[in-house]
């Protein structure tokens, strides 16, 4: 009898839990430590929405789930993150949605310039549009999911000489995203784009290997590009969001329980994070002016007209009907929203 008692609490210290008749077994409960890596540093909406993200998981899964936040590359730049996600060095990537573009290529439609003219008319279109979620649900095929629509901004230019108008980028290197068409608007402007990771280029504008960058304005405060490159030009020529992305093998091996938590959390973070950069805007303008950027606004048909080219590149990269799809789509939201 008394061998079945000890088999009995092994079994339960085993199995990590309590029997019946032997209160002082406690169940033993460990938590699965999820990793979440973003390129930004620990000040701006990025990392403050991923902390919200981490602790509402926590909550929605009774802490069987706790997400650890990893800011500023420490553990892979923008493109890195995604890879690491396909081989499960990583749980949760946090990137703009351009960074998608190397594993499914007609995301590359999503930066033809000059899409959203506003943060609401850019949330409709990635919430509602066709086009966008038949390129998302190609990518947990990919070994990633899209869990969350988050925002990162217009994309700006900094640059350490003065940008008033597309004819003062000819020639002149621009740091850009590994994006195909990122680099044709650059191109089509006159710019000159160079490739690298995000967490290069201050150094590199520090050191003139590049003469500025593009990006939102919470991108460029975050990582103070602006310190280096004090001509800010808001010509806002592409509409560039994030996306929250998780494994697809750690989303398939949570309980339907626990997916459903993580679901909730990326989409409450996601929201504060949209109206958190939106209502941000111009207090961090204000703020980087004083801390000596010069602030321009520029008459945005000058830039408009100068990045006409890119279309034509890739409606003969992409197809005239992916192109159309997509131009038409957000035609139609401007329109009804204007």
């Amino acid at each position: 009898m008394q061998n079945r008692r000890n088999l009995l609490k092994a079994s339960a210290v085993l199995a990590g839990g309590a029997v019946s008749g032997f209160p002082f077994i406690a169940r033993a409960q460990s938590a699965r430590i999820l990793r979440f890596s973003h390129t930004d540093t620990s000040v701006g909406a990025a990392h403050d929405a991923a902390t919200r993200f981490a602790e509402a998981v926590e909550k929605y899964t009774s802490g069987r789930c706790k997400v650890q936040v990893f800011h500023s590359g420490q553990l892979a730049n923008d493109a890195k993150s995604l890879d690491q996600l396909q081989l499960g060095g990583l749980d949760f990537a946090l990137t703009g949605v351009v960074t998608f573009t190397p594993h499914v290529k007609d995301l590359s439609l999503i930066a033809l310039p000059y899409l959203a003219e506003n943060y609401e008319q850019g949330w409709k279109l990635y919430d509602t549009s066709k086009f966008i979620k038949q390129q998302a649900d190609l990518l947990p095929a990919k070994g990633m999911r899209i869990i969350g629509n988050w925002e990162a901004g217009f994309r700006s230019f900094t640059t350490n000489f003065p940008l008033n108008s597309p004819a003062d980028a000819k020639g002149r290197k621009l740091r850009i995203a590994p994006v195909e068409m990122i680099r044709w608007i650059m191109e089509s402007i006159g710019f000159s784009p160079v490739v690298m990771p995000v967490t290069e280029v201050y150094l590199a504008i520090q050191q003139n290997t590049v003469s500025g960058q593009e990006n939102p304005i919470d991108t460029i405060f975050s990582q103070r590009f602006y310190e280096v490159a004090k001509h800010v030009t808001l010509s806002q020529h592409v509409y560039s969001p994030r996306w929250l992305a998780m494994a697809e093998r750690t989303f398939k091996g949570l309980s339907p329980a626990d997916q459903e938590g993580v679901l909730k959390a990326a989409k409450e973070a996601g929201d504060w994070n949209r109206r958190e950069v939106r209502a941000n805007d111009d207090r961090l303008l204000a703020e980087m002016t004083a801390k000596g950027a010069t602030i321009a606004k520029p008459d945005l048909a000058l830039w408009r007209k100068a990045s006409e080219g890119a279309y034509e590149r890739a409606r003969k990269e992409f197809g005239a009907a992916a192109v159309d799809q997509m131009l038409g789509e957000a035609a139609e939201i401007r329109k009804s929203m204007s």
